[in-house]
């Protein structure tokens, strides 16, 4: 894609209004990921897993977090090759499918796949979007657009717990995900329309594909959405009717509905789609062609990083941090990334064309990025989980109560965020990134002589605001410095990392974090054991100590933005000096 100034002005204005449904597109798959927290209970019980096994529902969980972490690097990869609205679409596919799939489903298994295809679908729309950001921005005017693309994804953990309360006040948790699809469809058909591909001056025209698309495809797609919608929907007076019952009894006795007439004709009807996707010759999903971009962009490198990710995934977000960092299986887990990443570096040093192309990291900003990522999430974690946690110790706060106190945190974080990209282009990255988060540091450090009962004290509301703009600040330097330090070509990449580092940071920070606290309770109580007769005491002295470790990771992250980032070029006067440079 072309940069801004060799566009003519319609061919800009399309290309911004396209920047800004993507970025409406990654708010509502942010919405997504927060809204699970109230619907969460319903879905649970639709699938007879009851409250008091939270660790049953815990794939739906983590069945979210490996499509969004796991195969971001690829999908990353593949915007760099193919270029980022074509895998923005493919996201928002896959996203609406997932919607079906998690809406129609009755079973867990069925709800897992769903909620990953999920992740995969709004995990793939960040970093496209950011490469959309730099093929339309030249470096030093990148920032204020990242700084925006980063609010609208922190402002899904504001709106998401109000939107799942609105959606479930009138309907139950099946409308949130019925309500993501038409979304996800509109968005798809208003992306694909502002969207024009620009051919390389030298590139022949592909060869046109006469005739009408796939119709039996459609068909067969159709009556699969159908069979499955009467599956899970079944009318009550075609199950009681003597003929027409008929087709819900399962056809193996102890089977599933699925395993009925009316499901096996939609399970047939949804494998004629996926072959007609392979074998037809206008199919509605060319799935040739992205088998070829996956394959050109080191499936094989993908899948060893995929396995990496996936391991620290489950080790981490299956873990009870009350017990343990790790879940029971996680050294198994960590174990097999490790192995992983052995065989990617190996693989990396081999491959022709590997999937993080050789150099693309090299300058210190780039994978300096990823390590301040890596703790920005380790440090924001704590706020997001424990701010609440310490809110519900006050006597007669609700669940209501904290997430509101939260609120005052989450909304100071995309006002920061905007913020610090307007900065980018006028101060260092590292200086804003390590400014923001001294700023978290500080608030962290407030918070953590709090009691239940500085709650009520107006000076609390100014350590959430001060953290909260502090946490945003440090969002767009951040992408910023790793855009301007890696090659075009691999931006999408390099953008995937960022984001997965982010994510793996939290989620090692809340066991990491939560397992620190209870162990410094522990010895709290050795030394004063009247503490553990107190639970509302205790419960506090935990986060007292949680806030006391995050102020430390976070002021870690601070030094390496000062540290790391002094070489990114990331503002006007650096491009400017760039252009005066010789040659």
């Amino acid at each position: 894609m072309s940069r801004a100034s060799d566009r003519p002005a319609e061919v800009e204005r399309r290309s911004r209004a396209l920047l800004v449904f993507c970025a409406v597109a990654v708010a509502f798959a942010a919405v997504d990921t927060y809204v699970v927290v109230l619907a969460l209970p319903d879905m649970m019980a639709s699938v007879a897993i009851s409250v008091d096994q939270l660790q049953r529902a815990a794939p739906i969980i983590s069945g979210f977090l490996l499509g969004y972490v796991a195969m971001l690097p690829l999908i990353g990869r593949i915007a760099d090759l193919r270029g980022p609205v074509p895998v923005l679409t493919a996201s928002l596919a896959a996203f609406t499918v997932g919607s079906v799939i998690t809406a129609v489903s009755y079973d867990l298994a069925s709800m897992v796949v769903g909620r990953f295809l999920q992740g995969l679908g709004g995990g793939g729309l960040v970093p496209a979007t950011m490469a959309l950001v730099a093929a339309l921005y030249p470096v030093e005017r990148r920032g204020l657009p990242l700084g925006l693309v980063s609010a609208v994804q922190e402002l899904g953990s504001v709106l998401g717990p109000l939107f799942g309360a609105a959606v479930l006040s009138f309907t139950t948790w099946r409308g949130i995900f019925a309500i993501n699809v038409a979304a996800g469809v509109l968005l798809y058909v208003v992306v694909r329309t502002l969207w024009t591909p620009e051919p390389e001056p030298t590139e022949a025209p592909p060869p046109v594909r006469r005739g009408l698309p796939d119709v039996l495809g459609a068909l067969a797609l159709l009556v699969a959405v159908v069979g499955a919608w009467l599956v899970v929907y079944p009318p009550q007076s075609l199950i009681t009717d003597l003929t027409y019952g008929e087709y819900y009894v399962p056809v193996v006795d102890g089977g599933g509905r699925w395993l009925c007439p009316i499901g096996l004709v939609a399970i047939g009807a949804l494998l004629v789609f996926c072959l007609r996707c392979v074998f037809a010759r206008r199919p509605l999903v060319d799935v040739r062609s992205w088998g070829r971009s996956m394959v050109e962009a080191d499936l094989l490198g993908a899948t060893y990083l995929a396995v990496a990710l996936g391991g620290i995934v489950l080790a981490f977000a299956t873990a009870d941090p009350e017990v343990s960092v790790f879940s029971a299986q996680g050294p198994w887990f960590l174990l097999g990334s490790a192995v992983a990443v052995v065989a990617l570096v190996v693989h990396l040093r081999r491959a022709d064309a590997p999937l993080v192309p050789r150099g693309a990291l090299a300058a210190v900003p780039a994978w300096g990025a990823l390590l301040v990522s890596l703790f920005v999430g380790w440090a924001l974690i704590a706020a997001l989980v424990d701010i609440p946690l310490l809110a519900r110790t006050q006597r007669g706060r609700t669940q209501l109560d904290a997430a509101l106190f939260l609120l005052r945190f989450l909304v100071a974080l995309p006002v920061g965020a905007v913020l610090g990209g307007w900065l980018v282009r006028r101060a260092p990255a590292g200086v804003i990134t390590a400014a923001g988060m001294l700023m978290a540091a500080g608030a962290f450090q407030v918070m953590s002589g709090w009691d239940a009962g500085s709650l009520d004290h107006p000076l609390s509301n100014l350590a959430l605001v001060v953290g909260g703009l502090g946490f945003g600040l440090a969002l767009a330097p951040v992408n910023a410095a790793i855009l301007a330090s890696t090659r075009e070509d691999s931006h999408g990449v390099a953008s995937a990392l960022v984001v997965a580092a982010r994510t793996v940071g939290m989620l090692i920070g809340i066991s990491v974090l939560t397992t620190w606290g209870l162990r410094r309770l522990s010895e709290a109580i050795r030394d004063d054991p009247s503490l553990a007769e107190d639970i509302r005491a205790a419960a506090v002295f935990q986060e007292q100590e949680v806030f006391q470790g995050a102020a430390v990771f976070a002021l870690l992250a601070a030094v390496l933005a000062l540290v790391l980032f002094r070489g990114a070029p990331t503002r006007e006067i650096d491009a400017a000096r760039a252009l005066r440079a010789p040659g």
